[in-house]
């Protein structure tokens, strides 16, 4: 039923983690409800979880969700800072991180994942530049959405499943402050040159009918050193954490119209760019010798993220015995990436071939809404519908920055998608869900020319368009106390790499509205599982199918990605158990298994496995948390990525494990953070650079044993 007066508390995670949650896909107006709950400090509210656009307990959802608490954010990072090594740490269907600027490469059970900030789409679909982990800092996140899979209730680019960034939300009072520190360092050496510092202050509260939040960090990041004590390789090309600076600024203002309406604007600022001190030595892969680093200065202008992110949502929680939630979004987005002489910058009549170095910028800008309108208690209140009508404008360009040459022409991409979801218990034992989505995309690309090493060549302009109808099955049912069973079978839509495939076109003659790698791909997946959970003990295990009839699978030639659109395949099964040993000490475990194959000669045949670019290896993940006193608190974390081999011989991956502890003081005033990250100083190279490239300039070793002390003061 919905809440007839003004909602006051957001509930906490429990073990099993049934917690109230943002709609997924776009809908912080569905957080709204929650965000004033916490301003008013109330606790009679069901807790629910709204995994498919509505409203619904995570044990209803017919498919695997993650709920990533406030409390494991915050032992995170406690940890690192690194966005894509956080997820990889909770989420053993996520790929390894690369340590990088770049999370190209880094997968959701083995797809791209749709990445939400507050619901606003972070992915950019025409231009993907692998950095849409990196759109915010995570000491500005509360939980974390993730629903594993594709989906046909989320829109355009979850493939892989859905990850939505919460954002912090109002304290209750009038006026709430807290204050960080954090300095990081490497174990094996201590210098102005190694040393990270970061830094955020926020305040929130409410007064009257009005909820804020402001919230603010600062990061700059030094040398990184590998187990070896020798530096890190730097990226200059892709962009790197390493010997970096970031700030983020965040501000919410809700205003409630009446005791059944909110209005929330929320604008956040993000900015990450390198600091252009070192230059990479190329190692040697062949023979096992890593890339490092050494002073000097790379090639043109440091490589940056630029995200500004705007949002204005509107709730009504009893419209006619009905919830509205409406959203409108708008998003700048720059990407540069470093300096580099490769063959595709060149051109004669600039520069002798081989000596000119370029970059590229990334540019996108889109708009978008999304609207959804939800009515529970039909029949009896067995049936709940939820009908909407998403949009999305989209435009994007990449050109070279030294030379303003155009790489990737302005493109603009029109997404508009009306769905409906139906929820239905013909018994009390039994929930059946059933939806459909129509997604209608459109392009619309001028002529223009390609660049000197891809002949030049000119390419009539054009307007493709595509529609694709989305379906989504779904069955929990519960015949005993505590288990529950559930199937489901759901459709991604995503587009391919638009720049990538109009950038690489070489042959005089063509013509956008012919090109067949421009066609959307549509992803199948089934999932079916069995959950248990009785207070204490929460498990649950899943296997499933992922296939796209006419995929997209990234290959590389001389250090040039080239688009295949080819039949794929991934299977696998995901295992987690929780358990609560007492109110003081909790302990997770949880393992990933995938394999993927594709069909490499187009005839039928899943012939061939999928490298590192797109699966992740077989990964356990353990951890144990304890309250030991009221003051004292620790942390502890295994991860462990199993060894791999693929078709490609030197694609072969050595696995690792990677073990992290933290422990927490309360003091008379504030806390003292202290966290160790690869606390048994592995040497190992990542992931990305052993099994998805085969590179020695890329041949990076992961960062060594690092400590971090913070003190946090709330006041």
């Amino acid at each position: 039923m919905y809440i007839k007066k003004r909602p006051v508390f957001w509930p906490t995670l429990t073990l099993a983690g049934l917690v109230t949650a943002s709609q997924a896909y776009g809908q912080e107006s569905a957080t709204a409800n929650a965000e004033a709950q916490n301003s008013r400090g109330n606790s009679d509210q069901t807790m629910v979880v709204t995994a498919s656009r509505t409203n619904a307990t995570k044990e209803d959802s017919p498919q695997t969700v993650r709920i990533i608490s406030e409390e494991e954010i915050n032992q995170q990072l406690q940890i690192s800072s690194d966005s894509s090594q956080i997820l990889s740490n909770l989420l053993p269907s996520y790929s390894p991180s690369r340590q990088k600027m770049s999370g190209s490469g880094e997968t959701l059970r083995g797809r791209t994942p749709l990445i939400l900030i507050d619901g606003i789409p972070q992915s950019n679909p025409l231009r993907p530049t692998g950095r849409e982990a990196h759109a915010i800092d995570f000491s500005m996140v509360e939980q974390i959405e993730v629903i594993q899979g594709a989906n046909a209730t989320n829109g355009v680019g979850a493939a892989g499943g859905v990850i939505n960034l919460i954002t912090k939300r109002p304290e209750p009072g009038s006026l709430n402050q807290h204050a960080e520190v954090k300095v990081t360092t490497p174990t094996r050496e201590l210098d102005s040159h190694t040393l990270s510092y970061e830094t955020n202050y926020g305040v929130s509260g409410n007064s009257g009918n009005v909820d804020y939040l402001f919230s603010m960090s600062f990061e700059d990041q030094g040398l990184f050193l590998d187990g070896n004590g020798d530096p890190v390789g730097v990226d200059n090309t892709q962009g790197d954490l390493m010997d970096s600076r970031s700030y983020d600024f965040l501000g919410k203002v809700a205003y409630w119209l009446d005791d059944n309406q909110r209005l929330q604007l929320t604008v956040n600022h993000y900015d990450i760019e390198n600091h252009n001190n070192y230059v990479s030595v190329t190692g040697d892969r062949a023979n096992g010798v890593v890339t490092t680093s050494e002073r000097g200065t790379p090639e043109g202008d440091a490589p940056y993220n630029r995200v500004w992110t705007t949002g204005l949502s509107y709730d009504h929680y009893d419209l006619a015995g009905m919830r509205l939630s409406a959203q409108a979004f708008y998003q700048d987005y720059e990407a540069l990436f470093g300096a580099t002489n490769s063959a595709t910058f060149q051109d004669p009549t600039i520069a002798p071939v081989g000596t000119f170095y370029d970059q590229t910028m990334a540019a996108t800008s889109k708009f978008g809404t999304k609207v959804s309108l939800t009515k529970d208690d039909l029949l009896d209140d067995r049936l709940k519908l939820t009908a909407g009508f998403d949009t999305l404008f989209d435009e994007t360009e990449q050109y070279l920055y030294q030379s303003n040459r155009t790489y990737v022409p302005s493109t603009e991409y029109t997404d508009l998608s009306p769905f409906l979801q139906a929820d239905f218990r013909p018994v009390d034992s039994l929930l059946l869900s059933a939806g459909v989505r129509y997604e209608y995309a459109k392009l619309d690309i001028g002529d223009y020319q390609t660049v000197a090493a891809n002949n030049g060549v000119n390419v009539e302009g054009g307007d493709p368009s595509f529609n694709e109808t989305l379906y989504n099955l779904g069955a929990v049912w519960s015949p005993v106390d505590h288990w529950s069973l559930f199937a489901n079978y759901s459709e991604g839509f995503s587009i391919p790499d638009v720049g990538r495939a109009l950038r690489g076109i070489s042959t005089p003659g063509q013509s956008v509205d012919s090109i067949e790698n421009l066609s959307p791909i549509v992803t199948d997946n089934v999932e079916t599982g069995v959950r248990f959970e009785n207070g204490r003990l929460a498990a649950e295990l899943s296997y499933y199918e992922s296939s796209s009839d006419f995929g997209s699978r990234l290959t590389e030639v001389d250090d040039v990605f080239y688009m295949q659109r080819q039949e794929t395949e991934i299977k696998g099964f995901e295992a987690a158990v929780d358990y609560q040993f007492t109110d003081q000490h909790a302990g997770r475990l949880a393992y990933s298994r995938m394999e993927g194959r594709y069909d490499s000669d187009d005839n039928g045949s899943l012939d061939s496995k999928l490298s590192g670019l797109d699966v992740s290896p077989d990964r356990l993940i353990a951890s144990w948390s304890a309250k030991w006193t009221d003051e004292l608190s620790t942390f502890v974390q295994a991860n462990y990525a199993f060894d791999e081999t693929f078709d490609e011989a030197n694609r072969e991956f050595d696995g690792y494990l990677l073990m992290d502890a933290a422990v927490g003081y309360q003091l008379p005033i504030g806390q003292v953070n202290v966290g160790v990250s690869n606390l048994l100083d592995e040497q190992y190279v990542t992931y990305y650079s052993q099994s998805a490239l085969v590179n020695d300039e890329r041949y990076f070793a992961g960062r060594g044993r690092t400590l971090t002390f913070g003190y946090r003061v709330d006041f």
